[in-house]
């Protein structure tokens, strides 16, 4: 049975609506990637210091694209979620303005901010006060697709900052983008079948409390898979990096009981290209788990390159969360408690 307060699916729609959405999300980062790219003017002369601003799933796009921009090119990327700006933001700084809806209020304030320190500013949004304001000042805009859930449009957004930033890398990842959305999108109906990977996982997750564990440059990918589970399937998730966990964490699992043990499981996202030290430090972790009785659970990522692992376990973990949801018998699609808090704030309506 249901838990009280949740949406029950009666029909189907939502979550069948989330699924073809989740199972778009390749293509729809290809697709932002070419029109970022045709925008990439803005930033042709890189900024030396460049910020991106977001809340929610837009915010995430914006670490997503940091794990990347820091990892393989000489820039720097920093990520701000709320409506202050650092006293460094000034005129030469660039600053990427991300909000799904073009409502958020954090991501509006920060863009009057910007606009008040003499930075170069890039709105990404589907419209709103954002894209009115954009357009008033003359800012470019990266317009996505409306009427989606805000975090089911990563794709496009994604795929947008990443088409933005292209001229950071040492060479364009036009190919690249094309290799990955063609090899992760082929892989969506298998990681999405009854029996594929995704119902696993989810099966293997059951009722526990699941904590979502990754290596720094992929820590984005923990956070994605805990907050997709809390709005897609309603129910709490927990997600943290290594080596971070190393040096807190890992001290509170050490005295896990055997009783507590069965409220919760481990999922660690690992890639192959993890500092040798850290990997280590992670079959530790694992023995440590199952010696505490904590169930845990392995997700092997994409081991050819940074971009397609990021993408593919993005898909991977919304099936996850879809399965979760079809599990609990609760409709992914609606998030009315923060529809709630908007009301009650007195803030518009948009989320992300």
């Amino acid at each position: 049975m249901p838990s009280a307060g949740l949406v029950v699916a009666r029909p189907t729609e939502g979550l069948d609506r989330m699924r073809a959405l989740a199972a778009e999300m390749p293509v729809a980062f290809g697709d932002g990637f070419r029109t970022g790219r045709e925008l990439a003017f803005a930033l042709r002369e890189p900024a030396p210091r460049l910020y991106a601003v977001g809340m929610g799933a837009s915010g995430i796009v914006a670490d997503f694209a940091r794990s990347l921009v820091d990892s393989e090119t000489r820039s720097e990327l920093t990520v701000v979620r709320g409506p202050e700006l650092p006293h460094a933001v000034d005129s030469r700084a660039h600053v990427l303005l991300t909000s799904y809806s073009g409502n958020t209020w954090e991501t509006v304030r920060a863009y009057d901010a910007a606009g008040r320190s003499g930075a170069a500013r890039t709105v990404l949004a589907s419209g709103g006060a954002l894209v009115a304001k954009a357009e008033a000042d003359g800012v470019p805009i990266l317009r996505v697709p409306p009427g989606l859930p805000p975090r089911s449009a990563i794709g496009h957004l994604l795929g947008g900052m990443m088409g933005l930033l292209d001229g950071l890398f040492p060479e364009s990842n036009d190919a690249r983008v094309a290799r990955a959305v063609e090899r992760v999108r082929g892989d969506v109906g298998r990681l999405g079948s009854p029996r594929g990977p995704a119902a696993a996982l989810a099966e293997g997750i059951g009722d526990r409390l699941p904590f979502f564990y990754a290596e720094g440059s992929f820590s984005p990918l923990a956070r994605r898979w805990g907050t997709q589970v809390e709005e897609n399937a309603k129910r709490l998730a927990v997600f943290d990096e290594i080596p971070e966990l190393f040096h807190n964490a890992i001290v509170g699992w050490d005295a896990v009981t055997k009783t507590e043990a069965q409220r919760f499981v481990a999922v660690l996202l690992e890639w192959s290209g993890a500092d040798p030290t850290v990997r280590k430090s992670l079959r530790y972790l694992e023995r440590l788990l199952r010696a505490r009785g904590v169930r845990t659970l392995k997700v092997p990522l994409s081991p050819e390159d940074r971009l397609e692992a990021l993408l593919g376990g993005i898909a991977l973990g919304d099936l996850v969360s879809l399965f979760l949801a079809q599990r609990r018998h609760v409709d992914p699609l609606p998030v009315d408690a923060i529809g709630r808090l908007k009301a009650a704030l007195g803030t518009k309506s948009g989320v992300a």
